[in-house]
């Protein structure tokens, strides 16, 4: 068994101006990167004083997220995984969330031009999650250590539906940057242990 803190980038200047991003490489502005230091000081107390493997997406706010948060526990980061980066979202990137609305409607049943759907997505997702753990196993052999991996807000919400049978998360629920889920990884089976940072807004972007 292995467990995953799955940890959503900091804050980028599109963030802050409500545009979608998607698979565009937004850097992090300030407040993002201190949100990856707090996020770093947090998952340190909740690690207990285990040295995790420290992973990313390749987008680089994701990528300098991780560095941050590695810096805490003086590793390198592992990777780019580009199976982690942020759902495609076609012709949306790029656009304000009221535009979105406004053009295709509620965000779940959006269908979007050249967007990657939601179960491409997750397939992709648990692809990249499960090569990170299998890497970390195979590197840290015979003992199982915990793996952060900093990711994207669409990505990580599917995650979390996937392992929570589709209960998680609600409409009203999304992940503020630099926000924490603890996710235990057991053979091919993924288990929710927990999640206290959700918001309430429709949109992960």
């Amino acid at each position: 068994m292995t467990t995953l803190f799955l940890v959503r980038h900091g804050e980028t200047d599109w963030n802050r101006g409500g545009r979608i991003q998607g698979s565009v490489d937004i850097p992090l502005n300030d407040e993002g990167r201190a949100q990856a230091r707090d996020a770093a000081v947090r998952l340190r107390t909740m690690l207990e004083g285990r040295t995790p493997v420290v992973a990313s997406s390749d987008l680089s706010r994701a990528r300098e997220s991780a560095q941050i948060i590695a810096r805490e526990f003086d590793v390198d980061v592992a990777g780019p995984y580009p199976d982690l980066r942020e759902r495609a979202y076609g012709r949306a990137e790029g656009m304000d969330v009221d535009e979105f609305r406004a053009q295709w409607g509620p965000w779940r049943s959006a269908e979007i031009p050249g967007a990657e759907t939601w179960p491409q997505l997750r397939h992709r997702a648990l692809r990249g999650i499960r090569g990170a753990v299998r890497d970390a196993r195979s590197r840290h052999a015979p003992v199982d250590v915990p793996i952060v991996v900093v990711s994207h807000g669409a990505l990580i919400r599917e995650v979390i539906r996937h392992a929570s049978g589709g209960e998680r998360p609600h409409e009203d629920e999304r992940l503020p940057n630099g926000s924490i889920v603890s996710i235990l990884v057991e053979r091919e089976r993924l288990r929710v242990l927990s999640w206290a940072d959700a918001l309430a807004d429709p949109v992960a972007r």
